[in-house]
């Protein structure tokens, strides 16, 4: 699991901060809930996937990380995180056991809850941690939403296999070499045209770095 690092961080969260980053606004007054907690967490988990995406991928324009970025911190991404890191159970043994408070579970029925209490766990760890550390730990945890936004950010494999298609050409891929540690591992993939490269990429899947070395070969071979 890629939620580690940062379930450990939540782990070592103090007893306040923790019980704070999971109390919905219904449970408590409005100051002691997780709002502000998740409005300090979303900037934080802006930055610190805006801080991997532009390490990682210093040739995608700013439009293109613009993209990516959208894709890997949106609600749906944070939802899956929560679910991995195991926010819904944290949310339940949380939620108080008397009184006209909304049970956890119907909270968990929205769309809004689970990720924003899932930032209000990454904010608190800011304040706990800092921000190194708990912009490390969130790009490790949000690595696979990365990877999906970033193969999902443009199919740029089918729109060079339609360029071809009509040239009466094709193309093929072949992995042409591996690096890094088995945890951040990086591909480099090539474009390859009637035994020619055409267009070389890199990423931390074969296939994103498959759509890399296409979106090169279509810049070499576009119209």
């Amino acid at each position: 699991m890629r939620v580690e690092a940062l379930a450990e961080l939540v782990g070592e969260l103090p007893d306040k901060l923790r019980r704070q980053a999971l109390t919905h606004s219904s449970w408590a007054e409005q100051s002691a809930s997780y709002e502000r907690l998740a409005y300090l967490g979303d900037s934080v988990l802006a930055l610190a996937v805006a801080a991997e995406l532009y390490e990682r991928f210093p040739e995608i324009d700013a439009g293109g990380l613009t993209k990516i970025h959208n894709h890997a911190v949106s609600g749906v991404s944070c939802a899956a995180v929560g679910r991995d890191l195991g926010v819904p159970k944290m949310l339940e043994d949380a939620q108080p056991e008397a009184g006209d408070a909304i049970p956890a579970e119907a909270l968990l029925d929205g769309s809004r809850p689970l990720p924003e209490a899932t930032e209000a766990l990454i904010g608190a760890c800011f304040v706990a941690f800092g921000f190194e550390r708990t912009a490390a730990s969130v790009a490790a945890a949000f690595e696979t939403q990365i990877e999906h936004a970033t193969e999902a950010r443009v199919d740029t494999k089918s729109a060079l296999q339609e360029l071809l298609a009509r040239r009466g050409a094709s193309v093929s891929y072949a992995v042409v070499a591996e690096s890094g540690p088995a945890h951040r591992r990086t591909f480099e993939g090539e474009a390859i045209v009637d035994s020619e490269p055409v267009g070389r990429g890199e990423g931390r899947s074969k296939k994103a770095a498959e759509q890399m070395a296409a979106e090169r070969a279509l810049e070499r071979l576009g119209d």
